[in-house]
């Protein structure tokens, strides 16, 4: 399911901060068509990628906006629209119910990690570990990330691997990459 940008309420791009931007950071990425913002935050920047509505639709119904607006530093691993859209039927929208927010926030801190971890920071702790290098989550969910030939790629517990698709789109409060695969905990 593919939330709309404009389903989210006036209050809700508010909470986000604005859609327009400040300066933009030379080496950054477009994501999801529209530029990313060094000087702004995960949530500030996030709120203008059109291929992120579902994500931002589930941080913000989670209650993790505040916690990504924060200092960090964060990286985060953001699945695009269409790796929810990969996940069964009916899943987004279970996770979505306010009952199910405990799972929903779960799912979602499975994809921070409380630190600031470049691509090239990736390879070299994947290096030095010969192979692949485990990380904790902020949600507690161990992952295992490769670098494939200059690629890197992140394998949940469920053996689940999602692709960087995008690295390195550097935040004021940490860094994104884009993958292309939804990292659940692991049951």
């Amino acid at each position: 399911m593919t939330i709309s940008l404009r389903a989210l309420s006036l209050a809700t791009v508010l909470a986000f901060g604005t859609l327009s931007g400040a300066a933009f950071a030379q080496d950054n990425p477009e994501v999801g068509g529209a530029p990313m913002f060094a000087d702004k935050n995960i949530v500030e920047n996030a709120v203008n990628s059109a291929d992120h509505t579902t994500l931002v639709a589930a941080v913000q119904a989670a209650g993790l906006v505040d916690t990504l607006q924060g200092a960090g530093p964060f990286t985060v691993l953001a699945p695009v629209n269409a790796a929810f859209e990969a996940l069964p039927a009916g899943t987004v929208e279970n996770l979505l119910k306010p009952e199910n927010k405990d799972m929903l926030t779960k799912v979602l801190t499975c994809h921070v990690i409380a630190a600031k971890a470049l691509s090239t920071d990736i390879a070299k702790m994947v290096a030095d570990d010969g192979g692949e290098h485990v990380v904790d989550t902020v949600g507690g969910c161990k992952l295992t990330l490769k670098d494939e030939g200059g690629k890197i790629t992140v394998t949940d517990e469920n053996g689940t691997t999602a692709n960087v698709t995008i690295a390195d789109v550097v935040q004021s409060n940490g860094v994104i990459h884009v993958i292309d695969a939804v990292l659940t905990p692991k049951m």
